[in-house]
């Protein structure tokens, strides 16, 4: 603004003179000149400003709003209106222009359609027509200005005020394809007023007193200089009010991950230049989730408000603490001596996160987790030091939390071995390579065959088939046990129910449940269409829970298992005695039966401790009425230990190793009890 002043200071400077030598005409052309300056400085002084709120948008906001503009198309115009999506994008507008002189704010998606308005009956209009919108979607802003009598702003009707009206492209990141046009709506009114008051009386002085108007020129041009000054204080000003608050948590007030990259870059660079080390802290809270679940999200951001005071107090001054979102910190420390030194740095942060706090009347007491890269030595290229971190803090995690832990090479391998696997595993899925194996489960006081356990096989090509040990983990952690777990229950009661079309009776099939298929939503839809798939009977099919599904939310699974009970499956636990025992939650779950862990029953005979364990075990479930079965039962000694229980069913190698279906249906064929001898 300041570069463009002197020229046109010139240009008012002969408009004065040449309105000396020509009174009206000049003073005429003078009033418009002085006029259509001022509109075209504030013009683009607003434009400038509402193209850095665009900006600002574009990086804070825009990232998770984008599907939903880019999906607007498939919505019905009544319907996109009512969206929760529209209401979220309002909310954080309204966080975004706070304190600004922005009135109205449209977005228009690449079609020139409105997909969100302050005002809710202009969504779904098709202004592909309109000039600013076409010139904004070819990548250029356009702006103007009106007078308008009435106009719906964002908190209601306001009548008689000059709007200036901003169409600016909005893509991520700069020069990229346009994805969407933000129309921005400002209120220059009293910039305005302010404007044609100084015109009028410009105007009057020149007409009543011709021997001044010399000097009302000069008054102009100061009046004009201070304008522009006002004006460019208060924009900048507002820029910084916004640029503070893209590259800020609103939470804590610390920089955020967009502030983060840039600072990261910087500091890399000085630490190239003089050829010193740098260290990368992530710092996560552990079991965060929690004390969000059980106390509310109040009292999480609290928590978070707290801990980022106490890992600053334990920083230097000159050290860099960022809040990278959810529960995670990250920390750069400039010119550090060496992992020593960091290594004090992480156990202060450890030891203040650990102090107990008050929290809504609890006192808690949390712990975190830090992961720590250092410049050069994890580094040497400065493109992969904030992966380096983050390995290195879920591998603490992953080793117990409460700690922090360097960056071995080995970490990475270990993260890259890991996304081999998956996608290995997602084709897997995709070209059926999954199997089932079938381990018979026999009466214990009969010893026929009363039911059997799925049990999952993955025929990787070109190789044996996998153990469920080298790939169940990687299902649960990426997720796809959900997928998976569903094609388990499905394929389990197909198999059933084609054995009872056979002709070989009615057998019960067991399938475990993992974390993840009990806390989705869709686990009773899924059970319900495999049933329904099948033409099994519901009281055919029992799944397996371990104790700690139980204890994790117990509401929940109080609620899933009354949906499961509602269906008519069978209901165990799984590996009892070894998780989180409670004579609670077997009084209150609808449990129909209890699986001994084959770690009791394995030294039946040689541990005192076991045999105690699994009477009690027996004892308990005689007098709650549940059924019992026994895992692991590979020797004679063992199988008549637990029929002196009254051991309802036995399972292990002594009557059968998980076989494939055909296997099953030999034994089913026998209809006669299976010896008591181990099996080769």
């Amino acid at each position: 603004m300041d570069r463009k002043l002197p020229g046109v200071l010139k240009m008012l400077r002969f408009a004065v003179l040449l309105g000396l030598t020509v009174l009206l005409a000049g003073a005429a052309g003078l009033t418009l000149l002085y006029r259509g300056l001022v509109f075209d400085a504030l013009l683009e002084s607003e434009e400038q400003s509402n193209v850095a709120l665009t900006r600002t948008f574009t990086n804070a906001v825009w990232p998770a709003h984008a599907a939903f503009v880019r999906g607007a198309r498939d919505i019905a115009p009544p319907a996109l209106a009512g969206r929760k999506e529209v209401r979220e994008l309002g909310r954080a507008l309204r966080a975004l222009a706070a304190g600004t002189n922005v009135v109205k704010v449209k977005i228009y998606d690449t079609r020139g359609v409105t997909v969100f308005s302050t005002d809710a009956r202009q969504i779904g209009e098709d202004k592909s027509g309109n000039p600013g919108v076409q010139r904004a979607l070819a990548g250029s802003a356009a702006s103007d200005i009106t007078f308008r009598q009435r106009f719906d702003a964002w908190e209601g009707a306001i009548s008689d005020r000059n709007i200036i009206a901003s169409y600016v492209p909005v893509h991520l990141p700069e020069g990229a394809r346009v994805e969407a046009v933000m129309e921005i709506y400002s209120d220059v009114t009293p910039l305005v007023e302010r404007m044609e008051r100084g015109l009028w009386h410009i105007l009057a002085g020149v007409l009543a007193v011709l021997a001044l108007v010399l000097l009302a020129g000069v008054w102009i041009l100061r009046r004009y200089h201070r304008l522009l000054k006002a004006q460019e204080a208060e924009r900048l000003a507002q820029e910084g009010r916004i640029r503070h608050q893209a590259y800020h948590d609103t939470l804590t007030g610390l920089p955020n991950r967009a502030s983060f990259t840039e600072h990261l870059d910087e500091a890399l660079r000085r630490a190239r230049r003089a050829q010193r080390q740098l260290a990368l802290m992530f710092v996560d809270l552990d079991q965060f989730k929690r004390v969000n679940d059980s106390l509310g999200h109040e009292a999480g951001d609290r928590l978070l408000r707290v801990i980022a005071g106490r890992i600053q107090g334990c920083v230097r001054e000159t050290d860099l603490l960022f809040r990278m979102g959810g529960d995670e910190f990250t920390v750069i420390l400039e010119d550090v001596r060496g992992p020593e030194e960091v290594a004090m740095v992480a156990q202060r942060v450890i030891e203040a996160a650990r102090d107990p706090l008050q929290l809504l009347h609890h006192e808690l007491s949390v712990s975190v987790s830090v992961g720590i890269a250092m410049y050069p030595r994890d580094d040497a290229g400065g493109g992969r030091l904030v992966k380096s971190a983050d390995t290195a803090m879920y591998r603490a995690k992953e080793l117990g939390r409460n700690r922090f832990l360097f960056f071995a090479p080995e970490m990475n391998e270990r993260v890259e071995s890991q996304l081999v696997m998956e996608a290995a595993l997602r084709r897997a899925l995709k070209n059926g390579e999954f199997r089932l194996h079938y381990q018979p489960r026999v009466s214990a006081a009969t010893g026929k065959v009363t039911g059997v356990e799925a049990l999952l096989r993955w025929a990787r090509p070109e190789s044996d088939l996998v153990e469920p040990a080298r790939f169940i983990p990687a299902l649960e952690e990426t997720g796809l046990i959900v997928p998976v777990g569903a094609w388990v229950l499905a394929e389990a009661c197909r198999q059933a129910a084609d054995w009872q079309r056979a002709g070989l009776g009615p057998l019960r099939v067991s399938v475990n449940l993992s974390s993840r298929q009990f806390r989705s939503d869709t686990l009773a839809g899924t059970v319900s269409g495999a049933l329904q798939a099948s033409g099994l009977a519901a009281q055919l099919l029992e799944v397996e829970l371990t104790e700690s599904l139980l204890v994790e939310n117990t509401e929940q699974a109080m609620e899933v298992m009354g949906r499961l009970k509602a269906i008519g499956v069978a209901i165990s636990i799984d590996d009892f005695g070894t998780g989180y025992s409670s004579l609670g939650y077997l009084k209150r779950f609808p449990i129909d039966s209890l699986k001994i862990d084959r770690a009791f029953v394995r030294d039946l005979a040689t541990s005192r401790k076991d045999a105690a364990i699994v009477e009690a075990i027996a004892a308990l479930a005689r007098s709650l009425g549940l059924g019992l079965v026994a895992e692991g039962v590979e020797e004679p000694f063992q199988a008549e230990f637990l029929r002196t229980l009254h051991c309802t069913e036995l399972q292990g190698y002594l009557f059968g190793r998980p076989v494939p279906p055909e296997g099953i249906a030999e034994f089913l064929r026998r209809r006669a009890p299976l010896p008591l001898r181990a099996v080769s």
